[in-house]
């Protein structure tokens, strides 16, 4: 028979493996998520210089909701969200969220398969440096709870942090260059993606508790449709506003550093003090960030990004104000 303190390190061992599991596919469906509706947003709109203001928006969404790779994006996103809630079940925001930065290794992996091309060897070092972050933020005990209940007025607080902050990106995003604008409005969805993990962890323990009657009246729920489709907007305009690298690595690196910090913040989550775990909390936050970086500037990932209108032996691409220009292959 096993000690007691044993059997509790493999039940936390185990939690941690579905945990982790869970998480990575809710990685995979938002990152086919992104691919179907970036081309959707990309074919919508003409010119980015529309999406400086409300007009441009709404023209864009108009078209969006008309396009079947869209709604499919759109589809494949909800069952990202519920198999994140399932994550966000077992374990805490501070855990699950870090594992989205797993979505652009995916992104890779779907535009190899479709270009029929093998990663170069700086893919596969930005893969590899992802990866290394994620088992080493994962493994460090301590640095990832599994558990906290929340503190409500936390949350509310770091709500009105993100939002101001959001507001703030989005005012200096239409003032900017369409690289930088595009970098700005990543942060911003990168937050709002963050904020969204915080209120879907809410209402999932608001169903589980008290079914779906108790989270209709209570205001997690609604906080959480409002960011999703706050997030869903931002998304749509960084994915159109200019060169995609910069968009997707801000929101791969907003995302989970976001939900790691307001995991702890918001949550009555045991913060890592011991400096060994810190130490490899900051390693791998390293890591991590070089490795989206790196994908996000790979090769067969703004190959997969680009504009795919072709026409005879031209191709468009994005210039460096954004527009479709055409070169010659």
């Amino acid at each position: 028979m096993r000690p007691p303190a044993v059997a509790a390190m493999i039940g936390l061992d185990a939690i941690m493996i579905t945990v982790a599991c869970v998480g990575l596919l809710a990685a995979f469906l938002f990152a086919l998520s992104a691919v179907l509706q970036q081309r959707a947003a990309r074919e919508a709109i003409g010119d980015v210089a529309e999406l400086r203001d409300s007009s441009g928006v709404k023209q864009l969404f108009g078209n969006l909701v008309r396009s079947r790779a869209w709604l499919g994006g759109w589809l494949t996103n909800l069952c990202g969200v519920g198999t994140q809630a399932a994550a966000l079940k077992v374990g805490s925001v501070a855990t699950v969220q870090p594992l989205m930065a797993a979505q652009l290794m995916f992104v890779l992996a779907i535009a190899s398969g479709e270009q029929r091309r093998w990663p170069s060897l700086r893919d596969w070092l930005s893969a590899s440096a992802v990866c290394a972050g994620l088992v080493l933020v994962l493994t460090a005990y301590g640095a990832t709870p599994l558990t906290g209940a929340p503190h409500r007025h936390r949350v509310l607080l770091a709500m009105a942090c993100v939002v101001i902050l959001i507001v703030v990106l989005r005012q200096v995003s239409r003032r900017s260059t369409p690289q930088l604008a595009s970098l700005l409005i990543g942060v911003a969805a990168g937050l709002c993606h963050a904020l969204n993990a915080v209120y879907l962890k809410l209402t999932v323990e608001d169903v589980y508790h008290g079914g779906v009657p108790a989270a209709l009246v209570d205001w997690p729920v609604y906080a959480l449709a409002a960011t999703a489709l706050t997030g869903m907007v931002l998304g749509q305009i960084a994915f159109a506003s200019g060169p995609l690298p910069p968009a997707i690595a801000a929101m791969s690196v907003t995302n989970p550093v976001g939900g790691f910090v307001l995991g702890i913040v918001a949550f009555d989550a045991p913060a890592p003090r011991d400096p060994g775990v810190l130490a490899a909390i900051a390693v791998a936050g390293v890591l991590i960030a070089v490795g989206v970086v790196g994908l996000a500037n790979a090769s067969s990932t703004r190959r997969l990004y680009r504009a795919s209108s072709r026409s005879g032996g031209h191709a468009a691409e994005p210039d460096v104000r954004g527009r479709a220009v055409l070169r010659l292959r």
